[in-house]
């Protein structure tokens, strides 16, 4: 019998707009039509368990994916806390999370640690997977936890190095057995097809 994969999938392009708070941002057109090819290419066939983030892009990225399975959202898994400096331009916010990685026991212009997030996103996936339900289970969520996620697993230390491309709608795996990764971010199309 085939060991359960545990994925973690980030969602892709968002509708960026500065007068909406970042957790309520939802999918672009481009990153819909990337998750509704994901959605249809039937490589979920074995997931009996979808766990979503809190914030709107992440739920509308599961809620494509999942067809008749149900979601299970906890709002734990939220992205990295930046309400203290909220939306930053591109360059500034890029210099941002560049820090945020480079110095994980540091708060960065008021941001979440990186340790924290770290410990917060483990715990959160760690609730879910003990409860050793079969079957492989498809985690929805965002790029800096989730690479902080894949750090832990991987045995790496924090470094944005490990980030996963621009753009999101990558995903990393692992097994449930031993939490051993199968293979780092691939972009959504590469593990669709």
């Amino acid at each position: 019998m085939p060991a359960d994969i545990i994925r973690y999938i980030t969602h892709p392009q968002v509708q960026i707009d500065p007068t909406v708070p970042v957790p309520q941002w939802g999918l672009s057109p481009l990153g819909r039509t990337r998750t509704e090819a994901l959605a249809n290419a039937g490589w979920l066939a074995s997931t009996t368990q979808i766990v979503s983030s809190a914030e709107r892009k992440a739920i509308e990225t599961a809620e494509i994916i999942a067809g008749r399975l149900m979601i299970e959202i906890r709002e734990a898994m939220h992205e990295n806390d930046r309400s203290a400096t909220g939306f930053l331009k591109p360059a500034e916010f890029e210099e941002v999370a560049d820090r945020f990685f480079a110095q994980p026991h540091l708060s960065v212009r008021g941001w979440e640690r990186a340790v924290d997030a770290q410990a917060r996103i483990v715990r959160e996936t760690e609730v879910v997977l003990a409860r050793n339900r079969p079957g492989d289970v498809l985690f929805v969520g965002h790029g800096a936890v989730g690479t902080l996620l894949f750090c832990h697993h991987a045995g790496h230390a924090i470094d944005r190095v490990h980030d996963q491309a621009a753009g999101g709608g990558n995903c990393f795996a692992f097994t449930r057995e031993g939490r051993r990764v199968l293979h780092g971010w691939r972009r959504m199309e590469e593990i669709g097809a």
